[in-house]
């Protein structure tokens, strides 16, 4: 038995998306690129990526790391909508 309730297989290798019923939609119009929804996905579901079109709000930076979310590894958990400050993420209903 281990110490601690972790797992020490990698769930990036599972796909989680049949668990889901609504997904995050990010509106980059909105978004700050603070990360702050990469920092608290459990699921490792939300990566940043250098994206050179995307400009800063405040015009500092000339590209930024802004987040893009992998629906394969997201269950839809909606912890990125509430964690976001700047309500740039929407849970929309699961489309069949």
């Amino acid at each position: 038995m281990p110490f601690l309730p972790i797992t020490y297989a990698s769930t990036s290798t599972k796909i989680l998306s049949s668990w889901r019923t609504s997904k995050p939609v990010i509106d980059y119009t909105k978004c700050t690129r603070c990360a702050i929804c990469w920092k608290f996905c459990p699921d490792v579901a939300i990566d940043l990526v250098v994206d050179s079109s995307l400009k800063s709000p405040n015009e500092k930076f000339s590209s930024l790391e802004a987040p893009s979310i992998d629906y394969d590894h997201c269950k839809g958990c909606g912890i990125c909508e509430t964690e976001c400050p700047f309500g740039a993420i929407e849970m929309v209903r699961e489309e069949e």
